[in-house]
């Protein structure tokens, strides 16, 4: 269960929150703290959509009733999988960066124990989703899983954040990202299984490739 030191906020402080944490997160987009806020000031009618969804399918509920958490903890058996699986190209992934799934801030916004819970699941698989579309964890990689968590999830956050991240563009940057990164993006959020539904940590033993077709995952292509 997600609880812990939440924060009830009434309208007017909501919207303070959100502006003070939209500026702050433009002027420094590594910090992770008010980009979270910026999500749960602005998210709840999105994550209340995203929660009636998983209620509806099985792997959903599942979810919700198990209430998995990406922590070391409960993920560590993925670095000891096979390597042509999804839980070791995870394991890579996060290895390789020297990630840990223990650094997501904590949710502080949402009114319910559910919407608290969904906040942080949609928090905490945003590196099994890098893993999935095989999308870096620069400024471009990052505006583009921004645009398929906008795709799947409806969260203004995400489509301030890809705003925000193409203004640091450079010009060369720019064109790389609209010409071949963004198409690509808005195709593959809308033809992706609905990813928050997916019960990831059942499936680390799998295929990755297996995984992919089966959730209608398409990697971004390589550029030539």
């Amino acid at each position: 269960m997600i609880r812990g030191a939440r924060i009830r906020l009434n309208g007017w402080q909501q919207a303070a929150v959100a502006v003070g944490s939209a500026v702050g997160a433009l002027l420094d987009p590594r910090r992770a703290d008010l980009i979270a806020a910026l999500g749960e000031t602005t998210g709840k009618p999105a994550f209340e959509r995203v929660l009636e969804r998983m209620k509806r399918i099985p792997e959903g509920r599942a979810i919700l009733l198990d209430q998995p958490r990406v922590i070391s903890s409960k993920v560590e058996h993925a670095w000891d999988l096979p390597e042509n699986t999804f839980g070791a190209a995870y394991a890579k992934f996060m290895g390789s960066r020297n990630f840990s799934p223990d650094d997501r801030p904590p949710v502080r916004f949402m009114e319910t124990d559910e919407l608290a819970y969904v906040a942080m699941r949609a928090r905490e698989v945003h590196d099994f989703w890098h893993t999935l579309f095989d999308l870096p964890t620069n400024l471009i990689g990052e505006s583009a899983l921004k645009v398929i968590e906008f795709e799947q999830m409806c969260l203004p956050m995400c489509l301030m954040s890809v705003i925000g991240g193409t203004a640091r563009f450079n010009e060369k940057q720019r064109k790389l990202f609209f010409q071949h990164y963004f198409p690509w993006a808005i195709r593959a959020g809308a033809q992706a299984t609905d990813l928050m539904c997916v019960y990831y940590e059942q499936h680390f033993h799998e295929d990755l490739e297996e995984v992919r077709r089966k959730w209608g995952i398409v990697p971004v292509p390589k550029q030539a």
